[in-house]
């Protein structure tokens, strides 16, 4: 028995997430339907990062046990023949069987993609979130490096969270304005449930003028949910990859 490690690139807007649900196609689900008819017994993926319904990703990381004889650097290209067009298996290698995704040590980085013209760009309408508001990426910076370093992010992590503690790094966290885009990017030791997208809906706050940057820590301190901004769309999310020390 040998354990594979994947990584899985997906348009998100068309499955309900990454995680297996009793109504509704995920990309876990197509993951496993597809290696069983390939190797011939049943699978089941351990993946890194659940994500959300119509979050997309460019590097989620999965990994499965199988007896298979396929070398495990061509599961990839024989995977991806049965996998639909936004869900391509980017490598597949060989790793440690006691590696787990979501139990060694990472750094996960996310990008949240927010267009900011007058009118929305049909070519964006599923990877971003478009405002008409003009954005103040200076203030949006400013506010953004409050964040950065070891914190209690309770404030920013949805009530429904079931975690032993809301104690998170953020490594770095920046907001740049490409054009007519502007990217929030953030890397962290892991993330709380729906954290990102809070974090990006109160900067997106500070950016509209409607919050001061220095609102940030206080908002920090409260630990509590209400005193941040709102849980931003999932369509503008991506999970860009995940750095592993020792693999």
């Amino acid at each position: 028995m040998k354990r594979i490690k994947l990584v899985v690139a997906y348009d998100g807007t068309s499955y309900h997430g990454w995680q297996i649900q009793p109504t509704g196609i995920t990309i876990e689900g197509v993951l496993n339907q597809a290696l069983t008819e390939l190797l011939g017994a049943p699978v089941s993926v351990i993946g890194a990062s659940r994500t959300d319904s119509g979050v997309h990703s460019l590097g989620n990381v999965a990994v499965f046990d199988t007896d298979s004889r396929i070398p495990a650097e061509k599961i990839s290209y024989a995977l991806n023949q049965r996998l639909p067009e936004d869900i391509v298996v980017q490598d597949s290698c060989e790793v440690p069987p006691d590696f787990h995704p979501r139990h060694c040590d990472s750094r996960k980085t996310y990008e949240y993609k927010i267009l900011n013209r007058t009118f929305p760009m049909p070519l964006h309408r599923y990877d971003t979130y478009f405002t008409y508001r003009k954005l103040d990426v200076e203030k949006m910076q400013h506010a953004a490096r409050a964040l950065i370093g070891e914190h209690d992010f309770k404030s920013f992590c949805s009530i429904h969270a079931q975690v032993e503690t809301t104690v998170r790094t953020i490594y770095q966290l920046s907001v740049q304005r490409d054009g007519d885009l502007i990217k929030i990017r953030v890397t962290g030791s892991g993330f709380l449930y729906h954290m990102v997208r809070i974090l990006a809906g109160t900067l997106l706050q500070v950016g509209m003028g409607e919050r001061e940057p220095e609102e940030m820590a206080e908002i920090l301190a409260t630990c509590d949910r209400t005193a941040a901004g709102p849980t931003a769309p999932a369509c503008g999310l991506t999970m860009i990859g995940i750095e592993y020390g020792n693999i």
